[in-house]
């Protein structure tokens, strides 16, 4: 793994982020996200490759599995433990690495994020946005906490750990190219498939 990590990236890879681990498990995670990928590729074409930027112990990607079971389904994943879980425990390819920093040759029909954008340093947010675009084929996907305007909150007692901002219109504006699909707001006491107030932006390459 690359040794040069930001002060954010080495919060996720030790103490913190094992604790994170440990927090987030269950299948209700996997149907609550189930029920939102579910939206969201009823916006999409036909789609046979993904990459998660972020996929921490892969409920993203166990929910997009059952989706889509002939999907080729990847990850990045700075901590890990979780790293390890994912590919040994769900056999799913994954790179131990930042995702400021990673490499990638292959493509895929769809990017995305979910609740990571939100804890990358800002300084490195473009760098993150271009490998979203570059290894994209057709789709981006980023589901975070939405703000019109960037601001840093308190995270469990930690400053500098999360930022809000409109993540999506950053994508948007950095590649003129990008057409917003679809978006939705999925709240924290839906009755059925509750969210973290997340808002989710579907965006496809026009070429």
């Amino acid at each position: 793994m690359n040794n040069n990590l930001t002060e954010q990236e080495k919060f996720w890879t030790g103490e913190f982020g094992e604790d994170y681990i440990h927090r987030n498990q269950g299948d209700k995670f996997i149907a609550s996200n189930a029920s939102m990928f579910s939206k969201i590729i009823n916006s999409t074409g036909r789609i046979s490759s993904i990459v998660e930027f972020g996929c921490n112990i892969g409920l993203n990607l166990q929910a997009l599995s059952m989706l889509l079971p002939d999907c080729k389904l990847s990850g990045v994943e700075i901590n890990g433990k979780a790293a390890e879980y994912v590919r040994d425990s769900l056999g799913i390819d994954v790179i131990n690495e930042s995702i400021i920093h990673f490499q990638e040759k292959n493509k895929f029909d769809l990017t995305f994020t979910m609740g990571v954008l939100i804890h990358i340093n800002p300084d490195y947010l473009s760098n993150v946005y271009s490998r979203l675009y570059d290894l994209s084929k057709k789709y981006i996907m980023v589901a975070e906490y939405y703000n019109p305007t960037p601001v840093s909150i308190n995270y469990r007692g930690h400053t500098d750990k999360l930022f809000k901002r409109d993540f999506a219109g950053e994508i948007m504006d950095m590649y003129p190219n990008l057409k917003l699909v679809d978006y939705g707001f999925i709240y924290h006491r839906d009755d059925a498939f509750p969210q973290d107030d997340i808002t989710w932006f579907l965006m496809e390459k026009m070429l």
